[in-house]
């Protein structure tokens, strides 16, 4: 009776604890799938079972270089005595006292497969191109979709990642613009700036993305963010002066 109580209470107190016994991990017999960042890159993990093997995608493949078409041997006309063989003289064998040692290949195992996916960067654009005037608009865009979506199979689980885009951009003048809008050329675009001095300005645009992934129909959000920079010069000019008389 007293080892049955004392079974019980050992029990009651492992669960309060919140320590679950060792057959009860849920990553044994079904996959657990996390999405977060990590130096800006998006990282897919995954883990089914003790071991995984660890991949990446970020390298593009090789490419298949052609081999070279032989060229037609010569026949001779005539027939040349084949040139007397060098004598082949054979190196003393050195019987060794000891075992050489062999490197064994190591796989390296963890417990998750992991995915890295880039995500774009941004080119930056601008309109007028050739010599902005002062006290005229510039109107400004960038290259980048609205949305960016990557289907992942991962140790036998389909990832879904979708991520969208924010946009911070400074002007080179003091001048800071924020919005979610890629922007367009003159005159559907809404993001433009006017400069009232004439001179080169530095043109940065930082982009944020942000966004969820579906794993089993389940949607959750993606731990993190991942910024991009792009850069961009713009010269502007002084309006010429013109007399009116």
């Amino acid at each position: 009776m007293v080892a049955h109580m004392f079974i019980a209470i050992v029990c009651l107190a492992l669960v309060l604890l919140g320590i679950a016994p060792a057959g009860a991990d849920q990553c044994k017999e079904k996959a657990c799938v996390t999405v977060y960042t990590d130096n800006n890159q998006i990282i897919i993990e995954a883990r089914k079972g003790d071991a995984t093997v660890k991949k990446t995608i970020t390298q593009r493949p090789k490419k298949a270089v052609p081999k070279p078409t032989p060229k037609p041997k010569a026949v001779p006309l005539f027939f040349l005595p084949k040139p007397t063989p060098k004598p082949v003289v054979k190196k003393p064998v050195v019987k060794r006292s000891y075992k050489p040692r062999v490197k064994k290949a190591v796989t390296q195992v963890n417990l998750s497969d992991r995915l890295t996916k880039m995500v774009p960067t941004a080119g930056v654009a601008y309109q007028p191109v050739f010599e902005p005037l002062v006290n005229v608009p510039v109107y400004f865009w960038c290259d980048l979709p609205t949305l960016f979506q990557s289907r992942v199979d991962i140790i036998g689980e389909v990832v879904d990642v979708a991520l969208r885009p924010s946009f911070v951009w400074s002007f080179g003048d003091g001048s800071i613009f924020a919005t979610t809008d890629n922007g367009a050329p003159y005159p559907a675009g809404a993001i433009h700036h006017t400069y009232t001095q004439p001179g080169t300005y530095h043109i940065s645009l930082l982009t944020t993305w942000n966004g969820s992934f579906t794993h089993n129909a389940a949607v959750r959000a993606v731990s993190g963010t991942v910024k991009k920079a792009s850069i961009a010069l713009i010269t502007v000019v002084q309006a010429p002066t013109t007399f009116k008389g």
